[in-house]
Parts: structure tokens; C-alpha cells; sequence
């Protein structure tokens, strides 16, 4: 099942640039986001949840961010708009307390790739998995 959102007017809180379509593909575990510049990208539900702006993944301090492991299979199963600022996205491993603004989006996928890398180095050095 494919969701979308989009937003024409989220022109607010000092945001650079802002979703003008949000689609999730379920059967990609993807949300596909298109900016108010054109430019789009496809991010993992994996790499959002682990990226989560909750307290419980970046605690309140970047020395506090918890690396979570196991999540390679999560998906979405449900996205809330939060004002013209945000998203709210629900896990299906029931994670739902991180509001995603368009900010914090566009830096997502802007820098999925080294975001990406990063985690991945993180759980190696750790001896974690991707893997449930």
C-alpha cells in the first residue's frame, strides 16, 4: 500500500526547502520525497528509524545518540502530518515519537550517504547487526 502527502504551502518556520510530495512504497520500505527545488530522493524506512529525531535514539546530547540494530526489515505504517512543519512516522516496530521536519528531512537526504556509512561502521565496530 502506497501513502502520500502532499504539501503546497509549508512555506513556515524558517525551513530552506519543504516536501512538495511525500510517497511511501510499502513494497520498497521507502519514503520518496520531492523538495520545493526539484530535487528528490528515496530514503529507507530502515535509515529513518534509525535516524529518528526522538530523544530515545538521539538522546538530548550527541554523545547520548543509541545505535539501534535489529531494524533492517521495519517499514512504515503510518504517516502524520504535523502543522506545515512535519512529519510524524510510525514504525511497525510501533517507534512513533520522532516528528520529522521538513529540515531535518531534507539534511536526512541530503546526507543519507555518509549518514548511511556511519551507522553501518557504528554497528561493525560494535559487533551488531542489521538483522532482527
Amino acid at each position: 500500500m502506497d501513502r502520500s502527502i502532499k504539501e503546497e504551502n509549508a512555506q513556515s518556520f524558517d525551513t530552506e526547502h519543504w516536501p512538495t510530495d511525500i510517497r511511501y512504497k510499502s513494497d520498497e520500505r521507502t519514503l520518496n520525497i520531492t523538495f520545493d527545488n526539484g530535487e528528490s530522493y528515496s530514503l529507507p524506512a530502515e535509515f529513518l528509524r534509525v535516524e529518528s529525531p526522538s530523544a530515545e535514539v538521539q538522546g538530548h546530547h550527541p554523545s547520548q545518540k543509541q545505535i539501534l540494530s535489529g531494524r533492517r526489515m521495519v517499514g512504515i505504517i503510518k504517516i502524520e502530518q504535523v502543522g506545515n512543519y512535519a512529519v510524524r512516522l510510525t514504525f511497525d516496530d510501533l517507534h512513533d515519537s520522532g516528528i520529522y521536519s521538513w529540515q531535518y528531512l531534507y539534511k536526512l537526504a541530503r546526507d543519507q550517504n555518509g549518514l548511511w556509512q556511519k551507522y553501518l561502521d557504528t554497528l561493525s565496530t560494535k559487533g551488531l547487526s542489521r538483522d532482527p
